[in-house]
């Protein structure tokens, strides 16, 4: 595996990706919205998923399932990005601090300086586990996808 990999952090902006010659590959958003909840549904780097921008395919690699689509294959990493983990985006903090309002207002400080450090997510569970809502978070997060 390279060492150097883009990220794309524009997803919803990656609709079209330009090729060789100036033409254009379509990348459907599905695909990318797959890929980006594949990657984000386990912990931080157990699934990944590289969007190949010359042709639009999307492999994917998992630790916890054995899964790799790359495997030995020959690929042109100057041409693949990889897919974000929803953590690199920040994305769930919002729904974070909605369900800390809702449940956890008295610690809603607290989880505030948790998500200042490295390893917040882990953190966050482990005070959710102490509080007997663990469960409850989860119900939370799959509504709101």
């Amino acid at each position: 595996m390279p060492r150097e990999i883009r990220t794309c952090r524009g997803l919803a902006a990656r609709s079209m990706v330009n090729v060789a010659g100036g033409e254009k590959a379509g990348v459907r958003f599905s695909d990318i919205e797959d890929a980006f909840l594949f990657v984000g549904s386990a912990p931080y780097g157990t699934h990944s998923a590289y969007l190949n921008v010359e042709t639009g395919q999307v492999f994917y690699q998992s630790e916890m399932a054995d899964l790799d689509e790359i495997g030995d294959e020959e690929m042109d990493w100057d041409h693949m990005i990889e897919i974000p983990h929803k953590n690199d985006l920040d994305l769930g903090q919002s729904l974070v601090f909605d369900f800390v309002e809702a449940n956890l207002p008295d610690d809603y400080h607290g989880v505030r300086d948790i998500f200042r450090r490295r390893g917040a997510y882990a953190r966050f569970k482990e005070l959710l586990a102490e509080k007997d809502l663990l469960e409850a978070w989860y119900q939370f997060e799959h509504e709101r996808e």
